[in-house]
């Protein structure tokens, strides 16, 4: 007699095999027992490769959001500073005079406070010390951008001078008695950096 060919199982099917015995007139019989149980691995590869539609927009709509806030927070930066740049350059050739807040004669921080409130509506303090100690702290000057506060300070690291920053080491200040308000090169001093934009 030739025995029968074996069961062919699809590859995501395990055949569970039972035997089981059953008594047929007095003679112990072998029965085998056949269950389709998928594959658990073949469930876990398909759950695993095939995402949710829903979790991916979900995912790509955060992503959207997040650059979307990165890029207003950093548009509304630039609008404000350019508004404050265009105060300051629209002061160029005031006169220096010591006490002076504009808006036809400046002193350092007489020329930052017209500025800032021409510009913004923002009321800062009087002096240059008052206004670092103001000031939100940007510690290292890779980090300045145009529109934020340059303080020259001394060894206590008291400001007697401030400037609004311009972008590449310049700033607008009112530099002196004598002088006049101006668009100048940053020169060496113990430079103490804040920001009041957006802060």
């Amino acid at each position: 007699m030739t025995p029968s060919a074996p069961l062919a199982l699809p590859h995501a099917l395990k055949p569970s095999i039972r035997l089981r015995r059953i008594v047929t007139g007095g003679l112990l019989a072998g029965a085998v027992t056949l269950s389709a149980v998928p594959s658990a691995q073949a469930a876990v590869t398909h759950s695993s490769t095939t995402a949710s539609p829903a979790t991916t927009a979900s995912a790509s709509s955060t992503s959207s959001t997040t650059t979307t806030t990165r890029m207003s927070r950093a548009q509304v930066f630039a609008e404000r500073a350019d508004k404050v740049l265009h105060v300051a350059a629209n002061q160029k050739g005031d006169p220096y005079r010591w006490g002076a807040t504009g808006p036809n004669a400046f002193d350092c921080s007489g020329l930052v406070l017209y500025t800032f409130r021409k510009a913004l509506g923002r009321h800062l303090p009087r002096t240059a010390e008052a206004q670092k100690q103001g000031s939100h702290r940007i510690w290292h000057r890779r980090n300045l951008r145009p529109g934020d506060l340059v303080f020259a300070t001394n060894r206590s690291g008291y400001a007697y001078h401030v400037g609004i920053y311009a972008g590449h080491g310049y700033m607008w200040d009112a530099p002196h008695s004598g002088s006049h308000v101006k668009k100048q090169k940053m020169w060496h001093a113990r430079w103490r950096f804040g920001r009041y934009i957006n802060n």
